[in-house]
């Protein structure tokens, strides 16, 4: 029979490795995000984005950490990508989801060369559609983002179930999902997604809540209460009033 001490440093020694089997990786610091944002080698263009996207609150409100795993849907010529493989590092991995449709036109180009940028070399490009974003062996991911494109999925059709069911699917249990907007008037839902670009909070959030997902909290950064969210989002006469919800799965 093993000793009392024996005993009780095999006790230690598993609850050390359960305690580091469980231990979250640090978030960036605010300096650390920072230091992203104002990186010398990004993109002219990704800095005039800025302008709009209030990156460093939006990189802050990911909770990005090295080492992470992230997907971000509808990632267009790879602006939120590029952010997010910087914040999580060289060991991290981020995969660039696109459908064939939007990666039509000048818009493939543009991503084509953001891969080749060193900036770049921990993005997986994947081509696939709405209904069915991800990749079957690709899972446990910490974190999923699909912005300023939820609202399209209505004009042209998506099964929005299927889609937020594959993203409950792929995350880990505790991983987050956020997804941000253009924000429209109360009662309009996703009727207003082909006109004016815009889709409403409360129904958006419905629909993740019924795939299972746990609303955690709002970012107010995007925010302008002055939009009276009745014209298209093209060239607005003031900011766009716009909502980020972050869920995470239970």
């Amino acid at each position: 029979m093993l000793s009392a001490q024996i005993r009780l440093l095999l006790i230690a020694f598993i609850v050390s490795l359960m305690s580091g089997c469980t231990t979250s990786p640090t978030p960036l610091t605010v300096d650390e995000v920072r230091a992203i944002v104002s990186a010398p080698d990004r993109s002219p263009a990704d800095k005039e984005i800025d302008t709009r996207r209030n990156p460093l609150k939006l990189v802050e409100f990911y909770g990005l950490a090295p080492g992470m795993r992230v997907l971000d849907l509808s990632a267009g010529r790879g602006y939120n990508a590029e952010l997010i493989a910087r914040g999580v590092g060289p060991n991290g991995k981020v995969y660039a989801h696109n459908t064939p449709d939007l990666l039509k036109g000048p818009g493939k180009g543009a991503f084509d060369q953001r891969l080749k940028t060193p900036a770049a070399g921990n993005i997986v490009p994947i081509v696939r559609i709405f209904d069915d974003p991800i990749p079957p062996d690709l899972g446990n991911l910490d974190l999923v983002t699909f912005n300023f494109n939820y609202h399209d999925l209505g004009w042209i059709g998506t099964d929005r179930t299927k889609l937020n069911n594959a993203v409950f699917n792929a995350l880990k249990r505790g991983g987050v999902y956020i997804v941000a907007d253009h924000s429209g008037r109360p009662g309009t839902g996703i009727t207003e997604s082909k006109t004016l670009h815009r889709v409403e909070e409360s129904f958006v959030r419905r629909e993740i809540e019924a795939a299972g997902f746990r609303f955690v909290s709002e970012g107010g950064f995007l925010r302008n209460p002055n939009d009276p969210r009745d014209k298209p989002v093209f060239k607005p006469a003031q900011p766009n009033d716009e909502f980020v919800l972050k869920f995470v799965k239970p």
